[in-house]
């Protein structure tokens, strides 16, 4: 885990106690191209006047290629908060998701697969998620090896999530992820594609942690902005065009 900067270079005996709250701003989707040129350097920099803390729910490149994560990174340096963000499928396009996560992490960015961050007591977990579907249509590991293997996949990557949140010992909580752990966010998707955009076991995940105040997502362009898991955690569908749409603002911001 991490500290907060003000806390690093003190004794546990001095050290600074959480506040009592801090303002986070978020956004998923940015999709940044390779022949684009500083596409988010005054928003970041306008982000870092608003807000404490960033977070960055995935699809933050177009391709998941080296240059456009560079541009990304030559952005971030903007950005004068922390930040923490999940990858999302675009950043895996190309194959080599492990450089642009080295990227990004030399830019400063507290990347979340299966890690967990304190920030001025705030608690962040997560990761990307993945797909598989919602209630009694979820697929299951049941017939060919390719099925079973993709269950396995989606299974996969909520343990992700189940290690980060336990990893936390805040009484507040941040989940990050890009795809959606519920469907009421994916309302305005087609029906049909809902199970490629989300499953419900990381819902089922989040509720079984108390402290969780809010669950931020991308990916589903056409959903809407806010739903609740069955337990009744607020999560927001932070995707750039939802935000831009439904909201006419370029990112959201919560008193956490």
């Amino acid at each position: 885990m991490s500290l907060s900067p003000d806390d690093a270079d003190l004794p546990p005996e001095t050290a600074a106690p959480p506040r009592a709250a801090i303002r986070l701003a978020a956004l998923g989707d940015l999709h940044v191209g390779e022949n684009v040129e500083r596409p988010y350097r005054e928003l970041f920099a306008r982000v870092s006047r608003e807000a404490d803390v960033l977070a960055l729910c995935g699809d933050l490149t177009n391709f998941g290629k080296t240059p456009e994560a560079e541009i990304l990174a030559a952005d971030l340096a903007a950005c004068t908060i922390p930040v923490v963000g999940v990858l999302g499928n675009h950043d895996y396009e190309c194959g080599q998701p492990q450089e642009v996560a080295r990227i990004l992490h030399e830019a400063g960015v507290k990347l979340l697969d299966g890690e967990a961050y304190e920030i001025e007591g705030v608690g962040f977990a997560g990761g990307k998620g993945f797909i598989g579907g919602y209630g009694r249509n979820m697929l299951s590991a049941f017939g060919e090896p390719a099925i079973k293997a993709f269950v396995q996949a989606s299974i996969d990557e909520n343990l992700k999530l189940e290690s980060s949140l336990r990893m936390l010992k805040t009484e507040r909580t941040v989940v990050v992820l890009h795809y959606s752990p519920i469907a009421a966010t994916l309302e305005g998707e087609p029906p049909e594609i809902f199970p490629f955009l989300g499953s419900a076991r990381m819902g089922e995940t989040i509720d079984r942690f108390d402290g969780v105040r809010c669950v931020l997502h991308g990916h589903a362009h056409s959903g809407v902005y806010e739903g609740r898991t069955p337990r009744g955690v607020p999560v927001y569908n932070v995707a750039r065009p939802v935000l831009n749409r439904r909201l006419g603002v370029e990112f959201a911001l919560f008193d956490i």
